[in-house]
């Protein structure tokens, strides 16, 4: 039977989300125009320092009126969204272009939506082709498989129906062609690292304990995805989980592994905003950037690498260095959109767009850094980008190669 559609009062998660968001947003940007105007009125100098106290008098109460007034309007919005809230009711609201925002807001803002209980937050779960995945099911599929089982661990600000690109999945053909089960993680990219880490872990090991023993573990990692899973091989060894012993190998595509430019650049922009007194206040449009997002600076994987941390501050690497897992075999692709050899000045600089050849190979200055992925697990992908990495017929030759010559 048809599932019955919600009470024409009340709201989707989607709607009530959206909603709760946009009050938050902009009670946000108010408080922003409140502080530069007390810094302009209070004559702070060109490098003094922005005022700290709320505005007072006629101002301070124009600014208390924009927030209540937001909060009222924030409420009334149930009665003007009653009409999309039928809309997006019927079978169109489990689209693939829902599922990207959702997943984008959920990387750009992920940890604030956890905060507040936000029903637009995405909870983690393993899902197969979107949809949540069935043990007997799965179990079956993996004694198919002699036991073989492949994850796919999507990037920031992504979903796992996104491994599906330009009529291709990586995880798709290898289950065909290899014969391995695959499943794919699907989690809100916006919190820690370290956080998905440890959750991701706890997942993987109720899901292993469910089953076939002669299951052998391959991740395939996009981006983030790829500093997840080593976050999370550290919280299983620390918590002794059987599952560690069962990964074979990880394969990591585009992984930032010590960090990405962008968000570095934003973080030096962070900073020179904070120097001036009049632009300070805008400073904080920067800071809503997620948990998650500023992870990515250096590619923190541990909790120890943020705690007691101003996360916004303008300062050195302050991770601890993670090797790679004991006894698994490591490989890593790296992509540039530059198309000649010699790794010129731009891999290092460009690379795919959003990360590095270095940093994706897993190569740094700082011996006890540095992850020593073999050559031979090594490959670069010329003048590709970084989702290129998804559909691109080369990367998938290459990884289908490795797991052959792996068995």
């Amino acid at each position: 039977m048809p599932e019955k559609p919600d009470k024409p009062n009340k709201l989707s998660s989607d709607l009530r989300g959206a909603k709760s968001l946009a009050v938050d947003a902009v009670t946000g940007v108010s408080g922003i125009v409140e502080s530069l105007h007390q810094t302009i009125v209070s004559f702070a100098g060109l490098l003094g320092k922005s005022g700290t106290q709320r505005t007072q008098g006629l101002t301070g109460g124009v600014y208390k009126s924009i927030n209540l007034i937001t909060e009222l309007v924030g409420s009334g919005l149930d009665v003007l969204l009653l009409q999309l809230d039928k809309v997006l009711a019927d079978k169109t609201a489990s689209t693939r272009k829902r599922e990207a925002v959702l997943a984008a807001v959920n990387g750009v803002l992920g940890d604030h939506l956890h905060a507040t209980n936000n029903p637009l937050q995405i909870p983690m779960q393993f899902r197969i082709d979107g949809k949540a995945f069935n043990q007997q099911t799965l179990n079956q599929a993996i004694e198919k498989a002699d036991g073989k089982l492949l994850i796919l661990v999507h990037g920031s600000c992504m979903n796992d129906l996104q491994w599906h690109r330009q009529d291709r999945d990586h995880g798709e053909a290898l289950a065909d062609e290899l014969g391995y089960a695959r499943l794919y993680l699907h989690y809100n990219s916006g919190l820690h690292i370290s956080e998905n880490g440890s959750k991701f872990a706890d997942l993987l090991d109720e899901l292993l304990s469910d089953t076939p023993e002669n299951t052998k573990l391959t991740l395939l990692a996009h981006s983030m995805g790829g500093l997840v899973s080593r976050s999370a091989c550290h919280y299983a060894e620390d918590s002794g989980y059987r599952w560690i012993t069962q990964l074979d190998s990880i394969i990591f595509l585009g992984t930032p592994h010590h960090g990405a430019p962008l968000e570095k650049g934003v973080n030096l922009i962070d900073h020179i905003l904070e120097i001036n007194a009049y632009s300070k206040p805008f400073s904080r449009l920067l800071q809503i950037r997620s948990s998650g997002m500023t992870d990515l600076r250096y590619g923190n994987l541990l909790a120890h690498d943020w705690e007691q941390q101003n996360r916004f501050k303008l300062q050195g690497d302050q991770r601890t260095p993670l090797p790679l897992p004991k006894g698994v075999a490591c490989y890593a692709i790296a992509a540039t959109t530059d198309e000649t050899g010699g790794k010129p000045v731009s891999d290092h600089l460009i690379g795919d767009g959003l990360v590095t050849v270095s940093s994706a190979l897993g190569e740094h200055k700082n011996p006890a850094l540095k992850l020593n992925i073999p050559q031979s697990n090594q490959w670069i992908g010329r003048k590709m980008d970084h989702w290129d990495l998804l559909n691109h017929s080369e990367v998938y030759a290459k990884l289908k190669g490795w797991l052959t010559a792996a068995g």
